[in-house]
This record gives structure tokens, C-alpha cells and sequence, in this order.
């Protein structure tokens, strides 16, 4: 069996960040001369100088969260598509609203990798569980399942017993949907006295895959892995046999940076989720998910990249064993929209990031808003310099600046905390409320 799906997947990090240097100038010379939406955003940027990561990380951020509003004021779809929309071959609606555009080329969000990454080959039938409807879900796994030659059977979502008849009639070999439904209808399949032994693969997402439901279907001899991708953007990463994270896609480029700002962390650090497409048709730049994760640094313990099966040479040391060699997510962390409402005023991670910046040095930051009696209260912890010495002088300055500059952006007083570096935890929390929920 063919490990891999291309040789791209394989390639060197040289050859990868080469590929990159050509791609990111045309994709963003691209955008800013058809997509009406980033001619404004991307004015006096020259894309040519757009080569590289750090170059990307100088252009603006598109929120997600912003999406409906910015198409409801410029319909259809803001602006944002590069191909004039009537020449768009589908056009879908998620929940916001918000309008996703899709080309006529095959697999165009770009789902056929990860479904090879779970095993489905040229010939094996899909019942595809995800919906139809409105969204492009259906469709997604659809196109991806078709670009390897396989037949699909558009199951949609609900009518459980229906759905484990029709698997029992067709012998599907791999199931995609949400990762608690394939159980219902193998349950249901137990109770009616099918035989519904020709799934043996499964690609879930949309839902948490959660560690007692994948060892559920490894105990029927399953082989179940998941993926993540937004209607926006398509596939952003996917899981292989190695399971050690969610290897990238290699059709969009993806950056962690500080919830609520449009800056890298450092490596290893939980922030948000920002992709950036190569797609012809609608070029997401720099779209900010609004979901957290973290790049894995490291092989998993033990493990040699270079001397795992498969493993391509020169692989960088967080390339998966599996001989993949784009980087890898640590998979879906939870959510970087953490906007709080304290005394009537709403506070929110940019506020954050930028009482931040008015200490240069400081390490991460976290506003904790609790209730002080029946009162709201803000405190905002933040590790000192790595290298700051123990002047109480000197603290008294920093606390001295972070509180003048906390009220100045969320015009609300709150206390200030500098706890030593490294101490706040890893996991992508800028702003944390504490109080009870019917307190909020």
C-alpha cells in the first residue's frame, strides 16, 4: 500500500519553504488585484516581498468572527472572492450566516489527503454522514473521496436505523461524520442483527473525538482518525497512522499567534489558529479561526523522524514518524474568542495583548475577572522578564506602567499581579472569568 499521498507530503523543509516563496507573492497579488476585499486591506503592500512566514505575519488579520457582518454590508460575499461569483461553481451557508465559495476544480478543500491519511483507497465506497444541506460538510468529504477514485454514498445526517440498513446493503469500508455518530449506527446495526463488518475506517470531525470513544472503536477493529478544517478554508490538518498530532495540509499556511492580535507566539506556545489558503478562487489571508492550538516542536519521545519508516531525509525534528514532514497541530485547544463583560464594558485579548506591549519583556499576560463581593474585579497576571532582577523598584515601575495602561484600554481599573516567568499555564487563555455564570 502507497504510504503517502504525494510527494509533497515528504518533501524537505527547504523544498517546502521554497515552494512558499513562490506561492505567497502570487496568492497575495492575487487577492489584492481580485477580491475587492483585500485591494483595501492589502493597499500598499508589495506582494513580492511576501516570501515568507515573517513577512505574512506583517499583513493584517481577517477575523472570522467578522465574516457575517463584513458580507451582510457587501453582498454576497464581501468581497473576498478572487473568481467573479458567477463563475463560482457552488456557493454555501454555515451558521452565522456565513457564505463560503467553492471552485470547479476537483477537490477543492482538499479532503482526499486525509482521507488516504485514514486508509480509504481508489474503489471503497464512503457513506458519507455529513450533511448536504446548506453547508459545504457533505460536499467536502465528498470531493475529497472522488479525487481518489471512490464512490460515495451521500448519507446526511439523523435517521439512524435507516443509515445502518443502508451500510449492511452497500458495504461501505469507511464511514465520515461526527465522531459519536458512526457508534449510533453501529449500535443500531448490533440491535437490528446486521452485519455491518465492511467498516473498517472511519474520518470524523466536527465534534471532540474524545480518548473513550476512539478506544470504543478500536475494540471493534476499527481504524477511526480525525481531521480539522473550517468551511472557509478546507482541510488545515489531519490525522495519520502515527497519532502523534494533526499533520499540516499542504495547500494553506498556517500560523499561532497571540489570541485577539495578529502576532506570532514563541515555539510551543497555545494561541489562536490563523490560516492562510492557496486557493485560486476565494484566498483567505490570514484568517483568523478563532480557534487555539500549538505547534508540536518536538518528535514524540523516542521517535527518529529520520529513521522511522518512510521518513524523507533531511525531515525536521516535529516532522510526524509517519514520514510526513509539514509541521504538526497539537489538535483543537479550545476557543481564542474570550471577550468578558465586566461593569457593563466588554474586555477582550487585543485590550490584552496591547497592555502588553506597554512593558516590553514581559512574558504572557492574563486578565482574571472575578467578583469581589457583589462586585466585578479585574486582576491582570504577568510574568516578569526572564532576566529581570529582583529590584522592588523595578516591579513597582512595571506594575506601575501595566495598571496605567489596563485602564487606559478597557477604561475599567483592575489590579496588577507579576508573577515570575514561565509560571502562567500554556494554554491560550488571555482573558479568564471566574464568576459563576448567572453572576455574568
Amino acid at each position: 500500500m502507497t504510504e503517502h499521498y504525494d510527494a509533497l507530503e515528504t518533501r524537505s523543509p527547504a523544498a517546502r519553504a521554497a515552494a512558499l516563496a513562490a506561492a505567497l507573492p502570487a496568492q497575495v497579488a492575487r487577492a489584492r488585484a481580485d477580491a475587492p476585499a483585500y485591494a483595501a486591506a492589502l493597499a500598499g503592500i508589495d506582494p513580492a516581498t511576501v516570501t515568507d512566514l515573517a513577512a505574512l505575519a506583517r499583513l493584517p488579520v481577517t477575523r472570522k468572527a467578522d465574516l457575517a457582518a463584513r458580507q451582510a454590508a457587501a453582498p454576497p460575499l464581501g468581497g473576498f472572492n478572487a473568481t467573479p461569483f458567477g463563475r463560482l461553481a457552488r456557493v454555501f451557508m454555515s451558521p452565522g450566516p456565513i457564505f463560503e465559495a467553492a471552485g470547479a476544480e476537483p477537490d477543492p478543500w482538499r479532503y482526499g489527503r486525509a482521507l488516504f491519511a485514514t486508509g480509504l483507497r481508489a474503489g471503497g465506497l464512503l457513506h458519507n454522514c455529513f450533511a448536504y444541506h446548506f453547508t459545504p460538510a457533505g460536499m467536502m468529504l465528498e470531493e475529497g473521496a472522488r479525487a481518489l477514485g471512490c464512490p460515495v454514498f451521500p448519507a446526511g445526517t439523523g435517521n439512524t436505523e435507516a443509515q445502518a440498513r443502508a451500510a449492511a446493503q452497500l458495504r461501505p469500508v469507511c464511514y465520515s461524520g461526527t465522531p459519536d455518530f458512526l457508534k449510533a449506527i453501529l449500535e443500531a446495526g448490533d440491535a437490528l442483527g446486521l452485519d455491518l463488518s465492511s467498516l473498517r475506517l472511519g474520518h470524523v470531525t466536527g465534534g471532540a473525538f474524545l480518548p473513550s470513544l476512539r478506544d470504543w472503536y478500536a475494540a471493534r477493529g476499527l481504524t477511526v482518525r480525525q481531521s480539522y478544517g473550517t468551511a472557509d478554508v478546507g482541510l488545515i490538518a489531519y490525522e495519520t497512522e502515527a497519532g502523534a498530532g494533526l499533520v499540516l495540509d499542504e495547500g494553506v499556511v498556517v500560523e499561532i499567534v497571540r489570541p485577539g492580535t495578529g502576532e506570532p507566539v514563541p515555539e510551543g506556545e497555545v494561541g489562536e489558529v490563523v490560516v492562510t489558503t492557496l486557493s485560486p478562487h476565494y484566498p483567505m489571508i490570514r484568517l483568523a479561526t478563532g480557534d487555539l492550538s500549538a505547534f508540536l516542536p518536538d518528535a514524540p519521545p523516542g521517535a527518529s523522524p529520520g529513521a522511522s519508516p518512510g521518513a524523507s531525509p533531511g525531515a525536521s525534528p516535529g516532522a510526524s514518524p509517519c514520514g510526513r514532514t509539514n509541521r504538526r497541530l497539537r489538535g483543537w485547544m479550545g476557543r481564542a474568542d474570550q471577550a468578558a463583560k465586566v461593569r457593563g464594558l466588554f474586555v477582550r485579548p487585543e485590550q490584552v495583548a496591547a497592555v502588553r506591549r506597554a512593558c516590553p519583556g514581559i512574558g504572557r499576560a492574563r486578565l482574571v475577572v472575578s467578583l469581589d463581593g457583589d462586585r466585578d474585579a479585574m486582576v491582570l497576571r504577568a510574568e516578569l522578564p526572564a532576566d529581570a532582577p529582583g529590584d522592588p523598584a523595578l516591579r513597582a515601575r512595571l506594575a506601575e506602567t501595566l495598571q496605567g495602561a489596563l485602564q487606559a484600554e478597557t477604561k475599567l481599573r483592575g489590579a496588577v499581579e507579576l508573577v515570575p516567568s514561565g509560571s502562567l499555564p500554556n494554554d491560550g487563555v488571555v482573558v479568564e472569568d471566574t464568576r459563576p455564570v448567572a453572576a455574568v
